[in-house]
Parts: C-alpha cells; structure tokens; sequence
C-alpha cells in the first residue's frame, strides 16, 4: 500500500530575501508538522535575469531599481528586524553585490539530481545575504562547492553547460506560465498555491487542511522589478 504524503513545490530564488524568510518560516512548520510525510521540491526563478555577469555594486542595483537608496532604507531595516525574527542575519550593507543568479540555479539544479538541493540552497543564501560573498566569483563558487566534494573542474562545466542552463530556464517559463509572479511562491499537492514568505501558522493551516486555497497575496514576496532587493 501506497503510504500518503504531500508534495510542497517552492519557486524561489537566491536574489530574495523574502525567499529567505520564507524558507525559514516553512521550514519552522515542518518542525511542528505531526501529519503525513512531506516531500519537498526546489524549483528555480529569476528576479532579474537582465544583471550583467559582472554584477552590480549596491548601490547601483538599488538607484536602478527604486530611484534612490534613501527609499530603500525602511524596507532593508524592516528585512534586518525579520530575519533576526527566524535567525537571519541580513547584511544590505556596501559589501552586497546584485549578481545575476543563473549560474546558481544551474548549480542547484544539478545539486538537486545528487540529493543535496536544499542543503546548497541554504548555503547559497547565507552566502548571499549574511557573508556578503560575491557569488559570480568563480574561485568563490569553487570553494562553496567543495564544502560538498566538488571540484572546480566540476563547478565550472555545470555554470558552462548550455543544455544545464535551458533546462533551468525552461523549469522558470513553465512556473510563470502556471501564474508565478513573485517569489517565494508554495504549491501544495500540484493543487494549492500561497504566495510569498507567509507565518508560520499559516503554513500549518494549509498542509492540515490540505483543501482548495485561494492563491494568498498577504505574504512578503519578491516581484521583478517589484519593491524588493
């Protein structure tokens, strides 16, 4: 006999920070979870597929994004109190660089066929919003990579491999196609969607009832060229 379980599909990217929270939160709910198993499933998105591979400095990304840093201090500040909240330590300081997160997702991808996806996710994001690490260094994913066994050799005929980096793309149009706008975004069973890094609470709602959902827009999410680092 077939044993029960759920299916949680999350669309995120490393480039959110929300994505980050989100991840936390849910993972909180798993903790508290007593139900069914659940599986979960990683799936890529892009913020801003336009970020050049040399990256954009703070400053730049953000005066590009929202016309100045003044308008974006209220929201960092509001991130920074978030994350201390589910034990982030976000760091939007001048160290930050805006990378163009495709090379990650191909990575992750392949992470995700040798069974260590959530793992190099978690890292790829502390590496992103608390080491303030550049992540389009390839010496930096070298090193990252090796914490898994990786080789260089490895990390760089992965970031270098075009059937690797359609398969991603391919994976992000069929997510925006089903509606995904902004991130993270949670579907439930194939069926059941909540948008953005929701509480705790209602995470444990949603997989105990596991019944139709209206697509839930009150959680923080990331939009491209929405308000959001």
């Amino acid at each position: 006999m077939t044993k029960e379980i759920i299916t949680v599909d999350i669309v995120s990217d490393v480039a959110c920070p929300w994505c980050f929270v989100g991840k936390r939160r849910f993972e909180a709910a798993l903790k508290q979870w007593k139900g069914v198993p659940i599986e979960v499933q990683w799936h890529p998105y892009q913020l801003d597929p336009t970020i050049p591979a040399s990256g954009l400095d703070r400053d730049t990304y953000l005066i590009n994004k929202f016309g100045s840093i003044d308008k974006t201090k209220a929201m960092t500040d509001h991130l920074t109190e978030v994350g201390k909240e589910v034990g982030i330590a976000f760091d939007f300081g001048k160290n930050w660089l805006a990378v163009n997160t495709l090379p990650l997702h191909q990575l992750l991808h392949i992470a995700g066929e040798e069974g260590f996806k959530t793992e190099l996710k978690e890292r790829f994001l502390h590496a992103y919003f608390e080491e303030t690490v550049e992540l389009n260094r390839a010496e930096v994913l070298h090193a990252i990579l090796a914490e898994f066994g990786w080789s260089a050799e490895k990390v760089d005929s992965i970031i270098t491999n075009d059937d690797i980096a359609y398969a991603v793309k391919s994976e992000i149009a069929h997510y925006e196609q089903l509606g995904v706008s902004g991130v993270p975004f949670f579907i439930i069973n194939n069926k059941y969607g909540i948008s953005g890094a929701q509480p705790t609470e209602a995470f444990l709602e949603a997989l105990e009832g596991v019944e139709p959902l209206q697509v839930s827009a009150d959680g923080s999410t990331c939009e491209p060229g929405g308000g959001c680092c």
